[in-house]
């Protein structure tokens, strides 16, 4: 177990280093120019260079990357070229709105995906299989680009039941919540039904109902049990990219989270921010597959973790 779980940390850090090190040269070698936007348009070249030696843009690309790297090894991300507010600060403050949204939307989407799969799965073919499947393919189809400002309108502008926008009140977290939750509770519901429709056909559920079990136990302790792997691929994958910030929902529910954060870093060429950012986005990727991996050996006793590749 020991050895299992060094080999993926020491793979984890591997791909967290790739992604800093692709994301800071294509920062670096980007045609904007961030002392341009600090020190304003019109700004002559004496308070250019001026800037651009405060930011250390001076310095040559090997430098700036191997300062990178000695930074991180130190936990420091550096300052923001905009704000000059610490990287580390900022994303103290901006992590715990993606995580809240992250953990209800992932809750959500498992609840409402494992009842509608398993509903859909028992009643195959049926009008409640196919009105299900029906809501799934729209869940998958519709962007959170178009969702979220029509659930704006109805609910907001419309009803007035709940907020536009903003952060701080619980009705605040309703609308980016929903959002958040309809794809991933789509591809969990889809990825319940179709291995429960497998589980359902195997020899040991036949078994277990004629030694007389009953229904709940059937479907629950045995065939979801073991349906729920390919589940949790699906729901640790959908929690990665929720944890990594979603920017179109952040941006249009004025959630202050990392997407947000990503949005506005991009807009003025802050590339601290940008690498910060990025590497949150790593860290949780890398960290849900890590775990996904060990709950997989814990749930099913037939893999061995020395065999998992």
């Amino acid at each position: 177990m020991l050895r299992y779980i060094l080999q993926r940390l020491a793979l984890a850090l591997v791909s967290v280093w790739a992604i800093c090190t692709i994301t800071f040269f294509i920062a670096a070698t980007a045609p904007s120019d961030p002392a341009t936007v600090a020190a304003g348009q019109h700004a002559d070249a004496a308070t250019l260079a001026r800037v651009r030696h405060e930011m250390g843009l001076d310095k040559p690309v090997g430098t700036r990357y191997v300062l990178f790297l000695g930074s991180l090894l130190h936990g420091d991300l550096g300052k923001s070229y905009m704000t000059h507010e610490s990287v580390n600060d900022f994303l103290v403050r901006s992590i715990p709105p993606t995580a809240t949204l992250a953990a209800l939307a992932i809750s959500v989407a498992l609840f409402v995906g494992l009842i509608a799969g398993i509903g859909a799965a028992l009643r195959l073919n049926s009008w409640l299989d196919r009105l299900l499947m029906a809501a799934v393919l729209t869940g998958v189809s519709v962007p959170n680009f178009v969702l979220g400002p029509v659930l704006i309108l109805i609910f907001a502008v419309k009803l007035h039941m709940l907020p536009v926008a903003g952060w701080g009140d619980p009705k605040d977290l309703i609308l980016p919540t929903i959002v958040l939750a309809a794809r991933p509770a789509a591809l969990i519901s889809r990825m319940t039904r179709a291995s429960m429709i497998e589980a359902l056909r195997q020899d040991f559920i036949r078994t277990a109902r004629a030694k007389g079990l009953g229904p709940m136990k059937v479907i629950f302790k045995h065939a979801l049990k073991n349906a729920f792997l390919p589940v949790l691929t699906t729901a640790g994958v959908s929690f990665g990219y929720l944890l990594s910030g979603s920017f179109v929902v952040e941006t249009v529910f004025s959630v202050p989270g990392v997407g947000f954060a990503s949005i506005n870093s991009l807009t003025t060429s802050d590339y601290t921010l940008i690498e910060g950012t990025t590497l949150v986005l790593a860290v949780s990727f890398v960290t849900v597959n890590l775990i996904v991996d060990l709950l997989y050996a814990v749930l099913d006793p037939r893999i061995r973790l020395g065999e998992m590749k």
